[in-house]
């Protein structure tokens, strides 16, 4: 007898950490512009990723660090890290940062997205913060258009990121939400 598990979202188990990481870098290869995702990939190998994803799970840097993971047919589909904003503007002890989002691109549109948003809501807001933000690329219109619907909004703060001065650049702006 085959045992079914329902789609869902939960805390990150250290032996997912791999999966995760692996999850990311394909997230990295399918979704960011070539050369940023080929900089990315070429930097940083699968073993020092599941390291680090390892470290976040067992030992996070603050105790309201979290990794969730979305669960769908006995597999990790998605994954959030998520904790208090580190932003300069920030509120401390309000404001909370949804750093990292990824939903496996073969899972998109199976509502794992907004099953692990929900959660990373719900596990900010238990931990006593009012308000999320959010870096999302700029191009990126997909992302963008789901978190509008969900009630997220461009809040004037936009940045720009690379791995290094002759490296890829990508445009970040940051979405907010209240979330109490």
């Amino acid at each position: 007898m085959t045992t079914v598990i329902a789609d869902s979202v939960r805390l990150a188990m250290p032996g997912e950490a791999a999966a995760i990481a692996e999850l990311q870098r394909r997230s990295w290869a399918a979704g960011l512009p070539t050369d940023a995702a080929n900089q990315l990939l070429n930097s940083v190998d699968l073993d020092e990723m599941s390291t680090s994803w390892l470290e976040a799970i067992q030992r996070p840097p603050l105790a309201q660090f979290r990794v969730l993971v979305a669960v769908g047919s006995d597999r990790v589909v998605g994954f959030a890290a998520l904790g208090p904003s580190d932003d300069p503007d920030a509120e401390p002890a309000t404001d909370a940062l949804i750093a990292e989002f990824t939903i496996d691109p073969v899972a998109v549109g199976k509502g794992h997205g907004s099953r692990l948003l929900n959660a990373c809501v719900d596990t900010l807001r238990a931990d006593g913060f009012t308000r999320a933000t959010w870096w999302v690329r700029a191009d990126d219109d997909v992302l963008r258009r789901f978190l509008s619907e969900a009630g997220w909004a461009f809040d004037g703060a936009h940045t720009e990121v690379a791995m290094d001065e002759e490296g890829a650049r990508l445009k970040l702006v940051r979405l907010h939400t209240a979330i109490s």
